[in-house]
């Protein structure tokens, strides 16, 4: 029977340079609600006919994202490697509406805060919707775990 689930998440540390306490919250929301419910089924078929549950380990190397796919015993299962070229503009996009929506929640209105967070979420989405683009036929995953990778995603890209 399949578990098409990710029931752990890595983040390659060596990557990140820095954090602050706002975007390592962001970090901590999206690996505890990844874990709590996603759908992450690896298209490629196993000789075994291993189908879950994951382990999974993301890392930048090169500008492509790297998705190392592991069983659950954590035994190598296939890394999967996306170039990030169409990704720059939705990271950057975040990157900027985060940091007006922080900035925001300090000393904006409630309406202002309100605006703010509805764009944040419109980046967040679209780009979600181009993950799940980038990774069909690859990794089948719903919505809610694309965007939630594609947190982690941003997360990678932080330079200080």
């Amino acid at each position: 029977m399949a578990d098409a689930r990710i029931i752990d998440v890595t983040l390659d540390e060596r990557t990140i340079l820095w954090r602050s306490a706002d975007i390592e919250q962001e970090r901590r929301i999206a690996i505890f609600d990844l874990l709590e419910e996603n759908r992450f089924a690896p298209q490629r078929k196993h000789p075994d006919g291993y189908a879950g549950p994951y382990k999974l380990h993301l890392r930048v190397e090169e500008g492509r994202l790297a998705l190392e796919i592991h069983r659950a015993d954590d035994s190598h299962l296939e890394t999967l490697v996306l170039g990030l070229a169409r990704f720059r503009r939705p990271i950057r996009d975040y990157f900027a509406i985060c940091d007006s929506y922080y900035q925001a929640i300090r000393n904006a209105s409630p309406a202002q805060i309100e605006t703010i967070d509805m764009a944040r979420r419109g980046v967040h989405n679209q780009a979600a919707e181009l993950l799940q683009e980038r990774l069909e036929g690859k990794i089948e995953v719903d919505f809610d775990t694309a965007r939630r990778l594609f947190t982690l995603i941003c997360v990678l890209h932080i330079k200080g």
